[in-house]
C-alpha cells in the first residue's frame, strides 16, 4: 500500500495559495486541522489515508469559521493583497459538515464585502448530493466542482474508494444532472497499481464510458488533471501534459462541452 502520505492543513482559512488551476486561492478546511473526515478514501488523496483517523480536535463551529474568514478577509483588503477565489477544501470532504449550507451563505456575504470580484470555490467528491440541502448550497458558488473519477463503478472503487457501498457510478451520474449547465465536473487521471491490482482510467474503454457519462450531466465545464503532489500509494502514475491534452481534446470534440486541462 505504500506509505500513509499525510500533508495536513493545521488551520481552518489557510493560503492564500496560488492554485495551478484557480488562481490566488484563501482555503477554508471545514474538517479537523489534525485529522481527516472523508467520504472517501482515494488512493492519490495527498491529505493521506483515511485510516490516519480524525485527530482530536473536531470540526471547526460555524461561527469560528465565519470570525476566521471575516478577520483574513479584512487583513487581505486592508492591504491590498489580490484574492481570485475562497476555495473550500481541505483534510477531507467539505460538504459533511453539517452547518456547510450556512457557511456558503456566511462566505457569500464576506466575499461581497470585501472581494466582490472573488468566486467561490467548492471541491467535493459527490457523495452529499443527493441531500437538498447540500445541493442547493453548490448551487449558489460559483464555481461548483465535482468529482467523477471513473464512470465505471469498478475502477471507481478502485481509486475513490467510497465508504458506503450505496454509492455507485450510475447513482452519481444521476445525481450530476442536477448541475446540468452549472456545475463543473473534475476527473483525476491515473494509472499504477494498487495491492497487485493494476489501474488506469485512461483507456478507450474508460474514456469513451466517461464521454457518455458527461453527455448525460451536461456540465458548464469538464475539468481534467493527473497527479502534483505525493500520493500515499506510491504506486500510481502521473499522465503527462501531452497526453491529457490529447484526452482533453477527445472529450471536448465528442461532447461538444468545454475542458479544461488543469
Amino acid at each position: 500500500m505504500g506509505k500513509d502520505q499525510t500533508v495536513l492543513f493545521h488551520s481552518t482559512i489557510f493560503g492564500p495559495i496560488h492554485s495551478r488551476r484557480l488562481g490566488v486561492s484563501l482555503g477554508v478546511n471545514l474538517m479537523p486541522d489534525d485529522g481527516k473526515v472523508c467520504s472517501f478514501d482515494c488512493l492519490y488523496c495527498e491529505a493521506g489515508f483515511n485510516a490516519q483517523g480524525a485527530g482530536s480536535t473536531g470540526l471547526p463551529l460555524r461561527e469560528q469559521v465565519r470570525l476566521q474568514l471575516e478577520t483574513k478577509l479584512k487583513d487581505m483588503h486592508s492591504k491590498g493583497d489580490p484574492l481570485d477565489v475562497i476555495t473550500f477544501s481541505g483534510n477531507g470532504e467539505p460538504t459533511l459538515h453539517p452547518d456547510f449550507p450556512h457557511i456558503i451563505e456566511d462566505t457569500i456575504a464576506m466575499r461581497d464585502i470585501f472581494y466582490p470580484e472573488a468566486k467561490v470555490s467548492v471541491l467535493t467528491n459527490s457523495t452529499m448530493i443527493f441531500k437538498p440541502e447540500v445541493a442547493e448550497a453548490l448551487k449558489k458558488a460559483d464555481n461548483n466542482i465535482l468529482k467523477l473519477d471513473s464512470a465505471i463503478e469498478e475502477t471507481m472503487r478502485l481509486i475513490d474508494r467510497p465508504n458506503s457501498p450505496g454509492f455507485t457510478v450510475d447513482k452519481v451520474i444521476e445525481g450530476l444532472r442536477q448541475f446540468e449547465g452549472t456545475g463543473i465536473i473534475q476527473t483525476m487521471m491515473l494509472r499504477g497499481v494498487h495491492d497487485g491490482t493494476a489501474i488506469d482510467n485512461t483507456t478507450d474503454k474508460e474514456i469513451n464510458a466517461l464521454i457518455e457519462a458527461y453527455k448525460r450531466i451536461k456540465p458548464r465545464e469538464i475539468m481534467i488533471y493527473s497527479l502534483d503532489r505525493s500520493t500515499p500509494e506510491e504506486k500510481l502514475v502521473k499522465v503527462e501534459k501531452e497526453e491529457l491534452r490529447a484526452i482533453g481534446r477527445r472529450i471536448e470534440e465528442a461532447t461538444g462541452i468545454p475542458v479544461v486541462n488543469a
